[in-house]
């Protein structure tokens, strides 16, 4: 079986035994509860999308292994084609959850291991590669969903991992078997990791010499022993619990983060893609990261065309729509959207082979592409609550609307244009509630800023891949100066 329906998947995670707490409880499924079910449905959504023939093109591809037909989240780029693909794919699947579709870390974990193992085996005489090669034929045959955790709790930023007061604050190998390791520590702000079949772990930083212990890469079942996560809140969440969709925004999909728990975890040998091979672990973040930056291209792009359409429609339903401002801040949300995406494309386009055999983004372009994507989202959603109005933010609840008593007042007095229900209205500032302010934001507004590193992290990488001096050298030979 190559590639799962949708519902085959939510079965599959339904029986795995994942420890999740939540509100300082255990949670039994992640498949069935109300608060982490939407964001399920966002990972569901990729399987669905995979079987269905228009998508085909973009949401499947043929193995390099196998030579069947897979979901292209599982897929290993082996041309430019297939990073713009990439691209493209993600924007669909933002524009039909208008939220984080989770599966785009652990793929680029994926490509990101597959070139460093190749050449770390080369460079040592590992045998990683072949231990990721085995993991990915499994992954692609079984069509599993892979959570990519690299970010750790770090601790003191001044202090390297192993001159931290607690050494468990970056994740580390404690004990080497001979048939494994064993790792303790913590992953941060892991996006649909209760949604995952396997989680692949990676160092989060470039290690120095004292941190080998720390310059470790891995992958095991989320439901291995002693492995668990804590669920982060998020704005508006247990609105997911009072039963109604009007308040909660996006009727269907969602994101969760959470925090992950690896206390003396067992990783079998043929599951270890870096173990304590410290210079390849700052390589390893650099094409994770960079692959990471280039999805924000997409995905983003997918999810601002939906907020950009809310905003519109938002205007046709206060009667604004008109209006030579709106008119304009909607073609500036546009604008910024389109360049988003245009970043995305271009570092695909200018990818290169590695010597693995797969491609890699352009990582100036990609980072250029990230650090675009720290500010845009956030003047779009400006625009978008600017167009929105203040009844965004300040209207009764759907409980409130549906009281024989009261609803009938919010329905008079809270209507804009008369042939549109008042009910019409306010779903859709809910939905860019959601997207700007409530639990959605956190996979739109929020993540744009912090996701796949901060907007720090991508200025040193364009600094170290700007070629400044090549630059010098242009201006020198323009103006004749030896």
């Amino acid at each position: 079986m190559a590639m799962m329906t949708g519902e085959q998947y939510v079965e599959s995670i339904r029986k795995m035994d994942i420890k999740i707490c939540m509100f300082g409880e255990k949670v039994s499924s992640a498949a069935d509860h109300p608060i982490l079910r939407p964001s399920l449905n966002s990972v569901k959504a990729t399987y669905d999308l995979a079987q269905k023939p228009e998508y085909a093109d973009l949401m499947t591809v043929k193995s390099h292994i196998s030579g069947e037909r897979i979901n292209r989240f599982t897929h290993i780029h082996h041309s430019t084609e297939d990073l713009v693909k990439k691209v493209k794919m993600q924007r669909l699947c933002g524009q039909k959850t208008a939220s984080c579709f989770q599966r785009c870390v652990g793929w680029d974990s994926f490509n990101a291991i597959f070139s460093t193992t190749f050449e770390c085996d080369q460079a040592h005489g590992t045998r990683y590669h072949k231990n990721f090669l085995d993991f990915l034929k499994e992954a692609q045959e079984k069509d599993w969903t892979a959570d990519g955790a690299m970010t750790d709790p770090k601790g003191d930023r001044s202090l390297s991992p192993s001159k931290q007061a607690d050494p468990d604050l970056y994740l580390h190998v404690v004990e080497r078997r001979k048939d494994g390791i064993v790792v303790r520590g913590a992953k941060a702000h892991q996006t649909g990791i209760c949604n995952s079949h396997q989680v692949v772990v990676m160092p989060t930083i470039a290690m120095g010499s004292d941190d080998r212990d720390y310059a470790v890469s891995f992958a095991v079942p989320l439901d291995a022993e002693n492995l668990f996560m804590i669920i982060g809140r998020q704005s508006c969440d247990t609105r997911k619990l009072e039963g109604g969709t009007l308040d909660v925004g996006n009727c269907e999909y969602g994101g969760v983060e959470a925090l992950v728990i690896f206390d003396n975890v067992f990783v079998p040998d043929n599951r270890i893609f870096l173990n304590g091979e410290t210079d390849f672990a700052g390589i390893l973040v650099e094409r994770f990261a960079g692959y990471h930056r280039q999805s924000y291209g997409g995905c983003k792009a997918g999810v601002g065309d939906v907020l950009i359409g809310a905003a519109a429609l938002a205007a046709d339903y206060n009667g604004a729509q008109k209006a030579s401002h709106v008119k304009d801040k909607i073609i500036e949300m546009i604008h910024l959207n389109e360049t988003l995406y245009s970043c995305g494309i271009a570092c695909s386009s200018e990818g290169a082979v590695t010597a693995s055999g797969n491609y890699l983004i352009d990582l100036l372009l990609a980072n250029v592409c990230k650090q675009n994507v720290t500010r845009f989202p956030y003047e779009i959603t400006r625009l978008a609550e600017d167009i929105a109005g203040g009844l965004m933010v300040t209207a009764p609840s759907e409980k409130d609307l549906r009281d024989p008593k009261l609803g009938p007042y919010i329905d008079k007095y809270l209507r804009g244009v008369a042939s549109v229900p008042t009910e019409t209205r306010l779903k859709i500032l809910r939905l860019i509630e959601n997207l700007t302010l409530g639990a959605a934001a956190v996979g739109y507004r929020t993540e744009s800023m912090h996701g796949a590193g901060s907007p720090q992290a991508q200025r040193i990488m364009i600094a170290r891949q700007g070629n400044i001096e090549r630059k010098k050298q242009l201006a020198r030979d323009i103006a004749h100066i030896k």
